[in-house]
């Protein structure tokens, strides 16, 4: 039976479990929060980005959550610099050309500002003279960095990014750096 943990990672740290890249660094990784053994990240959230991360025991799940082919929809809270406008969003919703090619459709709303969301450290840096602005995004594969480049193709640089839900798994309050066991039927 597969064995499934979501976690809120928070800003700054790394979605593995060591850093051998950077011997004696001092980058926060998984293993900082997540001592049970035999789980691995069934996709990744860059460095700069926080929110819900799966982590399973099982490999096939691991693989039917992570590989594209199976359009797992992900859905993030994205704060963007500056005011979007219809032309912006409906480019997002047919889909962007990337350098690595054309994105899916990607499903895209204005949200209004979370009342319970924690702060950040580092916050994110204001600028009085330029607006933002909260979108949801969902979309059903994973590139590189993708909702950040999406965001930036339509002029709308991603301020703050929060994965919220992956499949039928969802933070449900799970505060930053908390885990627990969930049901393996999200996927």
């Amino acid at each position: 039976m597969p064995r499934v943990i979501i976690f809120n990672k928070p800003f700054g740290v790394l979605s593995q479990f060591t850093d051998k890249g950077s011997e004696g660094s001092a980058r926060p990784t998984l293993s900082r929060f997540i001592d049970e053994k035999g789980f691995y990240p069934a996709g990744r959230l860059d460095r700069d980005s926080e929110g819900l991360m799966v982590l399973t025991d099982h490999g096939p799940l691991q693989a039917r959550i992570s590989n594209p082919k199976y359009k797992l929809e992900k859905t993030y809270l994205v704060m963007v610099e500056g005011t979007p406008n219809e032309q912006a969003l409906e480019a997002l919703r047919r889909g962007v050309t990337l350098k690595d090619g054309i994105t899916r459709p990607a499903r895209v709303e204005i949200s209004a500002p979370p009342e319970d969301l924690w702060e950040r450290d580092p916050p994110v840096r204001f600028r009085k003279s330029v607006p933002d602005a909260w979108l949801s995004v969902t979309i059903s594969e994973g590139r590189n960095r993708q909702v950040r480049r999406m965001t930036a193709h339509v002029g709308l640089p991603t301020l703050r990014l929060i994965r919220l839900q992956v499949g039928n798994w969802n933070l449900n309050q799970l505060r930053p750096g908390a885990w627990r066991f969930a049901s393996a039927e999200g996927a």
